[in-house]
Parts: C-alpha cells; sequence; structure tokens
C-alpha cells in the first residue's frame, strides 16, 4: 500500500501540474475501487451520496469519518474528504475536524461556510474567515501534508450574491486555505471570471454547473479540479429506479441487458486489499 505522506504529495502535484484533473466522487469502498480501476488519479468523498447510500437526508461528522476511513483505505489513491461545516460551529472545534480526517487517512479536505440550518445558511463573513482560519492553522500542524479546500456556499443557499461570494473566496486564499471551491457557478463566462479572482487553485463541481462543459473547457478557463458531488450517486439511483419501475409496472426485466459485467467488478474489486 502506498503511505499517507506518498499520498499526500501525489495530491499536491496533481494541484501544481498544468491543466485540470478530474477527481470523482466515489460514496463506499466499492465505487472506489472501481474508480481507481479506471485509472483516475484522485477521489473525493461526498456526504450526499453517503446520505443516499444510508438512506437519509443528512450525515454526522463520525459518519463523515467512518466513510472516508473505508474510501482511504480501499486503494492507493489519495483522497480528501467532504467534511460539510466540520460537524461544529465554533471555529477551534470546527477545526479538529481536519485533524480527525487526517487520522483516517485523507490527505485533503474542506471546511464551508454553510451553517447546516437553512433559516440562517451562511456563516457571517468575519465568523466564517475564523473558521478558515483554525483550519489551515490545524492542517499546517499536521505530520503530512493535507490540502485544505475552503467552500464558499452562497450560490446554493439563495444568496446569488456573487460580489460577496467572491470577497469570500479571496479572504479564505489569504488565509492560507490551498484549494478554493463555489459550488453553484453554472456559466463559462462566470467560471471564468472567479477563477481570475484568486490565484490558488480552483474546484468546480460539475453536479452544480453547465453539463455540456469539458475538462478542455474548464482547463482554459483556468480551474484545477473538477468534481462531481454527489452526482454519481443521483445517477446510479436514477438507473436503480428505472430498473425497479420496470418490475413494478410492466413486469419486465430488460434492464438486465445492461448490468455491468461481473469479471469487471470482481476484478476491481480484488485489485487492492484492505490492511
Amino acid at each position: 500500500m502506498t503511505s499517507q505522506l506518498e499520498k499526500a504529495k501525489t495530491f499536491r502535484a496533481l494541484h501544481e501540474r498544468p491543466g485540470a484533473f478530474i477527481i470523482p466522487n466515489p460514496w463506499d469502498a466499492g465505487t472506489a475501487k472501481l474508480l481507481a480501476a479506471m485509472g483516475f488519479e484522485a477521489l473525493a468523498t461526498t456526504s450526499l451520496g453517503l446520505a443516499n447510500m444510508l438512506g437519509s437526508s443528512t450525515v454526522s461528522l463520525d459518519g463523515i469519518l467512518v466513510n472516508c476511513r473505508a474510501i482511504a483505505a480501499a486503494t492507493d489513491l489519495p483522497v480528501s474528504v467532504d467534511l460539510e461545516n466540520c460537524g461544529a460551529h465554533e471555529p477551534k472545534r470546527a477545526a479538529e475536524a481536519i485533524r480527525r480526517a487526517a487520522e483516517a487517512g485523507a490527505v485533503g479536505g474542506s471546511i464551508e461556510d454553510f451553517t447546516g440550518d437553512r433559516t440562517r445558511p451562511i456563516y457571517d463573513f468575519s465568523h466564517a474567515l475564523e473558521r478558515v482560519q483554525a483550519a489551515v492553522e490545524t492542517a499546517r500542524s499536521l505530520p503530512v501534508p493535507f490540502t485544505l479546500t475552503a467552500r464558499a456556499e452562497n450560490l446554493l443557499h439563495g444568496r446569488n450574491d456573487l460580489d460577496d461570494t467572491i470577497k469570500r473566496l479571496r479572504a479564505f486564499e489569504a488565509a492560507g486555505a490551498d484549494v478554493l471551491y463555489a459550488p453553484g457557478v453554472y456559466d463559462l463566462a462566470t467560471i471564468k471570471m472567479v477563477v481570475s479572482s484568486v490565484t490558488k487553485p480552483f474546484n468546480l463541481v460539475m453536479g452544480f454547473a453547465d453539463p455540456t462543459l469539458t475538462r478542455a473547457q474548464l482547463s482554459e478557463a483556468g480551474v484545477k479540479r473538477v468534481s462531481v458531488g454527489g452526482a454519481m450517486s443521483r445517477f446510479a439511483l436514477a438507473a436503480f429506479l428505472r430498473s425497479a419501475r420496470e418490475m413494478k409496472e410492466k413486469g419486465s426485466f430488460t434492464y438486465v441487458r445492461e448490468m455491468a459485467p461481473i469479471k469487471e467488478l470482481r476484478d476491481a474489486f480484488a485489485a487492492v486489499t484492505p490492511p
């Protein structure tokens, strides 16, 4: 197995080389192994995908970290973990999630300014910044390099204020975040505007962007990292629902023609055996 330090160095190098790279989002060890077998270079967990797997609308920090540990152990690829708001409002308590993520095998992770309370969804600017500063301090204290992503969540929660979003990204960058992320940026012109407003690597999530865009276009626009969030989980569930509806409504089973080959699955699952 590749060491955590080697994974951390590999992950940093992906952000430093020219062009954009795709970091897909598995939701368990099996999907992580399938993605690794296809040749992807890094993985990112998805809290939405985990919630879907568990049949829940929310997940706890403990649940996120258990899932992270399973995914990180499943392959030799570097893993970044979606930590949501890091399970706490207070900056130092939130930053503790960064240390716990590293202990679970991750070499990167995110902190966001979504509070978890949909009645007051976004932390005040100063509080959001204090949280990122505390997370940066914790990340820098770890024995293995940890790539910290800071997320500005305005656009996902009804605050369509691009100026404030950019203000937050710039502040998070100045605080020491390694990667910046504003989910909900949709069209190419806006993506270019946001990317050009910062100097650190920018992560674009395609689950909330124009799906006709390609990696080549995003790379030319200056995007460094392309993720999909819970999109693959939702796509997989759409196929599940189609097969269930066919059986329930038609009493037929034609969907079996599109099953994944069992040999492909077994080969991928046997490729890496966790310690």
